[in-house]
């Protein structure tokens, strides 16, 4: 098997990739047919798209840790196929409501908070999921590879759903998305049990939120990452937004062009993950701190470079390179965090990354919606895009001369190199 898909060769990985694939496709779907039935019903405010967006992800903020803590405590596995059911279930009820016709706005804020909370408690077990399938030699290549399968929907979710949109409308989308759940609950119910390695469970004595973050408030390698990954996450990460913004406002595009453009930024997402599975099945080598924070300016320059495209498909073009540093930050950043926690921990940590990546949204999507609307939607894409730079930058400055990594983690296994500076020895109490 090529060094891309070193990871594959593992059975259940096999089964969980080709339940993503066509899961991950209907969520792009939906996510396209969501947008589109917001700005709908609300006569195109960028507002209330930053509220919708907000909502889905404000759960990550209150709940991620906890999510963190069941995915430490409770068999994984069992946790994934109650939380893909619960988002089957949201995305049949907003169907359903559309092809009655009687869909409003506020049906739709309520079912993207349902959503948020099915996805807090799924995405930190689902990401630390992943090591246990696979092992930490293959982790880098099977997290590269993942975000793959993430992409390769991105890439086609989005064309089909603007087709569909125009066709027959958003109601049948939030329907095929629905059924798409099945297959990911099936891959992890055809799984075998005695191929996976799990994580030791942690007992409800042993195992507090208290305790995660005390670990990681040790782990200064893992403080300034997550820092990095928390602005990306907040201020750079909001393209649900911008693009359905430039494609209404400043292009005047419909439906099918708006969702060409998320297919553009898939495509180049889907090269950088495989490139970035690449290089984790040649070499095995474990990402570093240096090459997150690279990687988080770089995105920063072609974030703000892309919102001064002057036409529609000069957009569609820089939106492909923005895409491939995008997710190339987002694999190297989660393979990092993962590689350097404690097995017994790896929930709580993969939880804080969540709640820093993903989390930072419902603050940083209402804002960039108000940005786009009172100022226009290009100032909101290059003010990101310098942020990004900026803040990533005083990181940078104020938290390196303290960010040496601790080489021995809880566990007593070595954490990581940094890559930002030479490490120092220490123990993490």
């Amino acid at each position: 098997m090529t060094p891309t898909f070193a990871s594959l060769h593992v059975r259940n990985f096999r089964l969980f990739v080709a339940g993503q694939v066509v899961s991950n496709t209907g969520t792009w779907m939906q996510r396209i047919a969501q947008d589109w039935l917001v700005l709908q019903l609300t006569g195109g405010s960028g507002t209330a798209l930053g509220v919708t967006t907000a909502l889905q992800f404000l759960p990550l903020l209150l709940l991620s840790l906890w999510g963190g803590l069941l995915a430490d405590r409770f068999p994984k596995r069992w946790l994934l196929v109650l939380t893909q059911a619960l988002m089957g279930l949201q995305a049949l009820l907003l169907g359903l409501l559309v092809v009655a016709g009687v869909a409003q706005v506020w049906h739709v804020y309520a079912l993207a908070l349902l959503l948020g909370v099915a996805a807090a408690l799924d995405t930190p077990a689902r990401q630390s999921f992943v090591v246990e399938m696979v092992g930490p030699r293959d982790l880098p290549n099977a997290v590269a590879l993942n975000s793959a399968t993430f992409n390769l929907g991105r890439v086609f979710g989005p064309a089909v759903a603007g087709l569909l949109i125009g066709l027959i409308g958003t109601g049948p989308v939030f329907l095929v998305n629905a059924a798409s759940y099945l297959a990911v609950i099936a891959g992890l119910l055809l799984m075998r049990p005695r191929d996976l390695v799990p994580s030791p469970v942690t007992r409800r004595g042993e195992g507090t939120i208290r305790i995660g973050l005390r670990y990681v408030r040790e782990r200064r390698d893992l403080v300034v990452g997550l820092v990095v990954v928390g602005i990306v996450g907040t201020v750079g990460f909001n393209f649900q937004v911008t693009n359905a913004l430039m494609a209404t406002k400043v292009f005047g595009v419909g439906a099918k062009e708006f969702g060409l453009l998320s297919t553009a930024f898939a495509v180049g997402s889907l090269s950088g993950a495989l490139l970035v599975a690449r290089r984790g099945g040649r070499s095995h080598a474990r990402p570093r701190l240096r090459d997150v924070i690279v990687l988080a300016l770089a995105f920063g320059v072609l974030e703000a470079a892309t919102g001064l495209a002057p036409t529609y498909p000069a957009y569609f073009v820089m939106l492909i390179p923005t895409g491939l540093l995008a997710i190339a930050f987002a694999t190297t950043a989660n393979a990092f965090i993962q590689l350097g926690a404690d097995p017994q921990l790896r929930g709580r940590v993969m939880a804080l990354y969540t709640l820093v990546f993903m989390g930072g949204t419902p603050l940083g999507a209402p804002v960039i919606g108000w940005v786009a609307e009172r100022f226009g939607p290009r100032v909101s894409l290059v003010g990101a895009g310098l942020l990004v730079m900026a803040l990533t930058g005083l990181t940078v400055v104020l938290l390196r001369p303290r960010a040496a990594p601790d080489l021995i983690t809880a566990g007593g296994r070595e954490a990581p190199e940094s890559g930002l500076i030479a490490p120092r020895t220490a123990t993490a109490g």
